[in-house]
């Protein structure tokens, strides 16, 4: 990789490598690479645990009303291999791949080949300039599909929608409280009811006290025409 080049992938990852072979070890597909264990191969595998931990870190912080499932299901889409390659497709950086003959013509290129570099490129960062700038790096690339991510997973989270009105039309923020559970220790079931202001909502039962809130926020919002009631029953 000439300097001209390198300062052109440089800009477009905003920021500068201080090990600049950590950036070509990052771009350096097996097919070209002399043994695996000199190719992207190993960060790549660091990478995808460094994005898969700024993403469930990043979750968990924003959308604190959301169910582990909820949480799950974002999650899995944004790390996954395809979502991977495409923003990885999208920002260009399979231009900069050093690939063995035929290589960079395969379908591979925008598609395992993309996303493994991107992978790469997160470990490179992370190892040049420590957890933070991978982070910043990670929600910059990442941070518009997270957005969009919760806008589709909102409309299935309760609890989000009966706060949002509740805040934006009454100025006020849900209470949920437990009226009752019964069970063992070990096969708990709750009931919960969801309160805004003086008014007070039919209440719900679940395994969990937060699938009761749910549940309790779907009965609010069922009442206050938010929602239909067929849709409540998802």
């Amino acid at each position: 990789m000439n300097d001209q080049t390198r300062e052109q992938l440089q800009e477009l990852l905003d920021y500068r490598f201080r090990d600049q072979s950590l950036l070509s070890e990052s771009l350096t597909h097996s097919s070209l690479a002399d043994s695996r264990l000199l190719s992207n191969e190993r960060l790549e595998f660091l990478g995808d645990s460094i994005l898969a931990l700024v993403i469930c870190k990043t979750l968990f912080s924003r959308f604190p009303d959301y169910l582990e499932g909820d949480l799950t299901k974002i999650k899995s889409m944004l790390v996954s291999r395809k979502t991977c390659a495409r923003l990885a497709a999208d920002m260009g950086l399979q231009h900069f791949a050093h690939v063995g003959k035929g290589i960079d013509k395969t379908r591979a290129m925008s598609g395992s080949i993309a996303a493994g570099i991107l992978e790469a490129v997160i470990a490179a960062i992370y190892l040049d300039g420590g957890f933070e700038p991978a982070e910043r790096f990670i929600l910059r690339v990442f941070g518009p599909l997270i957005e969009k991510a919760d806008a589709q997973q909102h409309q299935e989270n309760f609890k989000s929608l009966l706060q949002q009105h509740a805040q934006q039309m009454q100025s006020e923020t849900p209470i949920y409280e437990v009226l009752d559970e019964k069970g063992p220790d070990h096969n708990k079931c709750f009931e919960v009811a969801v309160v805004i202001g003086r008014q007070r909502f039919a209440s719900a039962w679940g395994v969990t006290k937060k699938e009761a809130e749910q549940k309790a926020a779907r009965n609010a919002l069922v009442r206050l025409d938010l929602i239909e009631a067929e849709d409540a029953i998802r």
